[in-house]
C-alpha cells in the first residue's frame, strides 16, 4: 500500500489544473482544510493531456493507485483557444471541448461509483462568469464549453443526489493571475474592476475559499447551484 493511503480516514481532492493560478490556490487551500490533494495538470503532480480520453482515463487510475479513493474531484483546468465564427474550424473546436467538457465527465465516471459506495461526494466545476457576458467573439469556443458544464452539473446534481454526491459550480471574473496577465494589460484589469460591485481585483484565492466552501460539510445542502465569483460584475 503507498503511503498516500495510509490514512484512509482523511478525504482526497483531485485537481485538475493544479499548477495553474486559480488551480495551485485550490490545492493549498483544500490542503489546509485537511484534505490530501492530488494534482492532474500537464506538468508535475500526475502528467495528463486532458485533451485525450485515453490519457484522462489513465491519470484517474493512477489517482485510485495512489491515493486510494477520490472524495473531491475540482474540474479547474482549461484550454484558452481563441477563434470567432468565421475562423473557427473543428480541430480548434473540439480541443476545447475536449479539455474543458469532456475529461471532466471521464473523471467523474471513474470515481463517483466508489463515492456513491461510500455516500459522500463533491464535484465542482471551475467555469466563467463570461457564460452570462461573453467579452468577445473570439471567446466563441471557451464560453460554449463553461456553458456545456453548466448543463453537466445540473444534470449530475439530480442523478447523483441519492448517492450522497454533490455537484456544484463556481464563476470567477477575470482573476489576477500569471495566465491572465499575459492576455490583459494593466488598463484591462483596471476597467473590469471598475465595472465591478466591489471595487478591488479578484485573486485565486477568492475562487479557492468557495471550492473549499463547496468541499466542506458545510456545503452539504449545496448542489446544483453556480456560485459567481467576479465582485458583483454580472447580477443575475
Amino acid at each position: 500500500m503507498s503511503s498516500d493511503q495510509d490514512n484512509s480516514d482523511t478525504r482526497v481532492a483531485v485537481v485538475t489544473g493544479g499548477g495553474g493560478g486559480i488551480g495551485g490556490a485550490i490545492v493549498s487551500r483544500l490542503r489546509s482544510s485537511g484534505h490530501r490533494a492530488a494534482v492532474i495538470d500537464r506538468t508535475g503532480g500526475i502528467e495528463c493531456d486532458l485533451s485525450s480520453e485515453q490519457s484522462t482515463r489513465n491519470a484517474a487510475a493512477q489517482v485510485i493507485s495512489k491515493y486510494g479513493r477520490c472524495d473531491v474531484l475540482v474540474h479547474s483546468a482549461a484550454a484558452f483557444d481563441l477563434a470567432d465564427i468565421t475562423h473557427l474550424d473543428s480541430s480548434l473546436w473540439r480541443h476545447v471541448q475536449a479539455v474543458n467538457v469532456e475529461s471532466a465527465l471521464w473523471l467523474a465516471q471513474a470515481f463517483v461509483p466508489a463515492m456513491a459506495q461510500r455516500g459522500f461526494g463533491r464535484i465542482i466545476f471551475v467555469v466563467s462568469d463570461t457564460i452570462w457576458s461573453p467579452p468577445g467573439a473570439a471567446m466563441l469556443p471557451y464560453v460554449a464549453s463553461k456553458g456545456a458544464l453548466i448543463g453537466v452539473m445540473r444534470t449530475l446534481a439530480v442523478s447523483l443526489g441519492e448517492s450522497g454526491i454533490a455537484v456544484s459550480a463556481v464563476a470567477p471574473g477575470l482573476t489576477d493571475t500569471p495566465g491572465s496577465r499575459t492576455a490583459n494589460t494593466e488598463a484591462d484589469f483596471d476597467a473590469v474592476v471598475r465595472q465591478q460591485a466591489l471595487n478591488r481585483r479578484l485573486t485565486p484565492d477568492d475562487t479557492a475559499a468557495a471550492v473549499a466552501y463547496l468541499a466542506s460539510d458545510d456545503g452539504a445542502a449545496m448542489t446544483g447551484q453556480v456560485l459567481c465569483l467576479d465582485g458583483g460584475l454580472i447580477l443575475r
